[in-house]
């Protein structure tokens, strides 16, 4: 965070504002639409931000570009029993929502209405640098949520595609998901051997480009 510029910064708090609550609502409003109450009484079917925070997801949000918030608690038991499906599609709910938070704003880059460039605003974001950092932020925030380790969606998304023989491994270290994501974030910012780089970037830049036509 100590190397973005003030416009930066600025950016990816609007971002996280606006992505982070977006993911979560996503999550608790299917598990809504599938007959659980769990996510509303806990508070969790709204956008207002304070309800989903997480502080350290929030710091690696500023600090890496990707980072998680508070995940919303469901009653996969309910879920089951209204679809067999329910449980994977309220997990994909929130990475999909920001694939098309950043399909919305690089429409108007895909149909010539702003031309990104490498500029920045002095302060605040000029306009072409915010689209820029959401498309890219959103992109990250889907693939960071779609890798296999507890807490994250993809954890989830493949332990329901996985075979129950071994979907049992991805029980074994569901404990230890947070310490092991932690320390591949660590890992990264500190070191050469960025793991969750190599397997973000090729995707992510890929569907920049899919997108944007940049």
């Amino acid at each position: 965070m100590f190397d973005l510029t003030p416009s930066q910064i600025i950016s990816r708090v609007l971002i996280l504002l606006i992505a982070l609550p977006v993911h979560e609502l996503a999550h608790a409003y299917t598990a809504h639409f599938f007959g659980d109450t769990t996510p509303e009484r806990n508070g969790r079917l709204s956008l207002n931000p304070l309800v989903h925070l997480d502080p350290l997801g929030t710091i690696m949000l500023l600090i890496a570009g990707f980072g998680w918030a508070k995940p919303v608690p469901v009653n996969p038991y309910t879920l089951e029993k209204r679809s067999p499906s329910a449980n994977l599609l309220v997990s994909l709910a929130g990475p999909m929502s920001n694939l098309a938070l950043a399909i919305l704003a690089a429409l108007p880059v895909r149909f010539g209405l702003i031309r990104l460039t490498g500029s920045t605003g002095s302060f605040f974001p000029a306009p072409a640098e915010f689209i820029l950092w959401f498309i890219i932020i959103n992109l990250a925030l889907m693939l960071f949520n779609l890798i296999p380790l507890f807490p994250l969606d993809g954890e989830k998304v493949v332990s329901y595609l996985l075979p129950p023989n071994l979907s049992r491994y991805m029980e074994a270290i569901r404990p230890y998901g947070s310490m092991i994501l932690l320390g591949l974030i660590i890992l990264g910012r500190m070191s050469s051997i960025d793991v969750i780089g190599w397997i973000m970037d090729w995707p992510l830049y890929s569907l920049f480009g899919l997108l944007t036509g940049v």
